[in-house]
């Protein structure tokens, strides 16, 4: 299959790669010259423009920063220059109301689109390994979903237009508040003379078992590796969770949803973010 992919950051590019490896013929744009080269090593062609990559493909799949790019990018450059029988796909992680009002655009210009955020990170991007969370209708998804699934290890079908995004920032809400709980009981642990090692093999069999501690836990040496062993470098940085709970903030105020826990959880973050937002989102347990 003909491939158009916008955007080949951390997450685009291994995912385009993978693309490429199941072989497909995969057209490349990205404004970073570092990253269009990567690109063309991994086997894409690399264009100057996004017009000219989306030009004779049967989909475009995009990863891009926030909701505005991602209209300026599908209203300017995609819709209208992208064959009329060509698949939309945007992974983005933006805002539900951005993802419905691209989604419009896209039917109002005679395309299929779905919204289809990523969860896993960059190891997961490039080992193809990501969960696809989307949103659209049900004959978008059927023709989106062999495509996502040579980038993932899952890909679930979450409803109407928007319902990808809705999804995934529920589920990083989530993960958000689950990892701050995790670092707590960690330290408080430590500080009643538990050793943290102890403390795991207790709670990762009991009633507190949970995702950010048996596969991603906040202290060094203890469970499976995660960035904590690595200084907290890699992973997924606190400058996007702190991006996911914004989104999700603002989704659960205009739904008129009460987030009490997600909101505090975006305080801490935000106060973490000043000065650590490269480091992976588990580093909260140094505020502890």
């Amino acid at each position: 299959m003909r491939i158009g992919f916008i955007g080949l950051g951390n997450m685009g590019g291994g995912m385009a790669a993978n693309l490429v490896e199941a072989g497909h013929q995969v057209r490349a744009f990205d404004l970073s010259e570092v990253a269009l080269g990567q690109a063309k090593k991994a086997g894409c062609a690399t264009f100057p423009t996004a017009k000219e990559a989306v030009s004779g493909v049967e989909a475009v799949v995009s990863m891009l920063p926030n909701g505005g790019i991602v209209k300026s990018v599908y209203g300017s450059d995609v819709i209208g220059h992208a064959p009329g029988g060509a698949i939309l796909i945007d992974c983005s992680t933006i805002d539900v109301a951005t993802a419905r009002e691209v989604g419009a655009m896209a039917a109002d210009g005679g395309y299929m689109m779905v919204d289809a955020p990523v969860s896993g990170g960059i190891a997961a991007a490039s080992a193809g390994t990501l969960t696809f969370m989307v949103g659209g209708e049900d004959e978008a998804f059927r023709r989106a979903e062999p495509v996502l699934a040579d980038m993932g290890k899952a890909v679930i079908h979450a409803g109407d237009a928007g319902n990808g995004q809705a999804a995934k920032i529920c589920n990083n809400m989530l993960l958000a508040v689950q990892m701050i709980g995790t670092a707590e009981a960690f330290r408080m642990a430590e500080r009643l003379g538990l050793d943290p090692q102890t403390f795991y093999d207790i709670s990762s069999v009991s009633s507190g078992q949970c995702w950010s501690m048996t596969s991603y836990c906040p202290v060094p040496g203890v469970g499976p590796e995660s960035p904590a062993d690595k200084d907290y470098q890699g992973g997924f940085a606190t400058a996007l969770m702190l991006k996911d709970l914004k989104l999700a903030m603002a989704a659960a105020e205009n739904a008129g949803s009460k987030t009490p826990l997600g909101q505090h959880a975006r305080a801490l973050y935000e106060d973490f973010a000043a000065e650590n937002g490269g480091l992976d989102f588990s580093a909260i347990i140094r505020t502890l």
